[in-house]
């Protein structure tokens, strides 16, 4: 039996697209937990938000956050609520506007 593909959000995909352009820093957690290796790494090297963390827990696994001027949050949650964070929304794509035609008589 084949598997149905799970729908992607379009408001997600415009997020992750947004964090795209956003610089990123690749750590390892070390000893820490994810969060506290990504805090410390942001203290001790004076990173400015916006900035995206992704922190390798182990072989496998990765944890992304994002650096933003009120915190750090999980990027999962910045790319489906990218709308809610200032700094991000001059990196937004601008929507075209129409200008209505004016006849003349």
């Amino acid at each position: 039996m084949a598997r149905k593909r799970k729908r992607k959000s379009r408001r997600r995909q415009e997020g992750r697209k947004i964090l795209e352009l956003v610089p990123h820093y690749s750590i390892e957690s070390g000893e820490d937990k994810p969060v506290t290796a990504a805090r410390k790494y942001i203290s001790g090297s004076g990173i400015v938000p916006p900035a995206v963390l992704v922190v390798k827990r182990n072989e496998h696994t990765t944890d992304r956050y994002f650096w933003a001027e009120k915190g750090l949050f999980g990027a999962q949650y910045v790319e489906e609520n990218h709308f809610l964070f200032p700094s991000l929304r001059s990196l937004q794509p601008q929507k075209p506007t129409t200008i209505a035609a004016v006849g003349v008589h």
